[in-house]
């Protein structure tokens, strides 16, 4: 188990979806304790649980099903984030393969493509906008620019979207609902307001 700093461990999902070397090294800016989890036993080893993720939700979907990790995520009560891919894992249905997710946040995931005149996938820059108070927003101004990089979007939803983003299009680029979280955007190529966020995550 590598884990590195102090306080709170984070557990990373690793099921092949990915890119835990760019998280992990956030993580270690941050001083915050981490550790690989490969099976579903390893779960019970940290204190949060960040599933990360790029690529094909319904092929994610298999990976997930081929660990076992499907009922074990369902059955957290711990914090847990989701980022990007891993966000879009989070909610019912993706029109990407069009397969039912995890259920966990009752919103769909749909395609930019057809639905706005603008380039797909979103890449690069971005402002957010609060929605409501969430203490994963803590010393992080609203209109705060993040690093996005999707083709999927997860609609705008009043009661789950903790904050939103313009691309042709309103969408959630937060989403919360109990003890799962979801951010769209990458926070560890967000420089500093995304370290921020994947700090108030640890100390939730």
């Amino acid at each position: 188990m590598n884990m590195v700093g102090t306080g709170t461990s984070i557990g990373i999902v690793n099921y092949g979806a990915g890119n835990i070397f760019s998280l992990t090294a956030a993580l270690r800016r941050q001083n915050i304790h981490y550790g690989i989890v490969n099976v579903p036993e390893e779960l019970d080893c940290f204190d949060r649980i960040i599933i990360p993720g790029v690529g094909h939700a319904a092929k994610a979907m298999e990976k997930l099903e081929h660990f076992k990790m499907v009922q074990a995520i369902k059955e957290i009560k711990k914090p847990v984030l989701g980022i990007c891919l891993g966000m879009q894992l989070l909610t019912s249905f993706s029109e990407e393969g069009n397969t039912m997710l995890l259920d966990l946040v009752p919103l769909t995931t749909a395609a930019f493509d057809k639905k706005i005149e603008l380039k797909v996938p979103h890449m690069g820059w971005n402002m957010i906008h609060f929605e409501q108070a969430s203490p994963i927003l803590t010393d992080i101004e609203n209109t705060t620019y993040f690093y996005f990089v999707h083709s999927f979007y997860i609609e705008y939803n009043p009661k789950f979207t903790v904050a939103s983003c313009n691309y042709g299009l309103n969408f959630s680029a937060i989403i919360q609902n109990e003890n799962f979280y979801g951010v769209q955007f990458h926070p560890e190529k967000s420089g500093k307001a995304g370290e921020t966020l994947l700090k108030n995550f640890a100390t939730l």
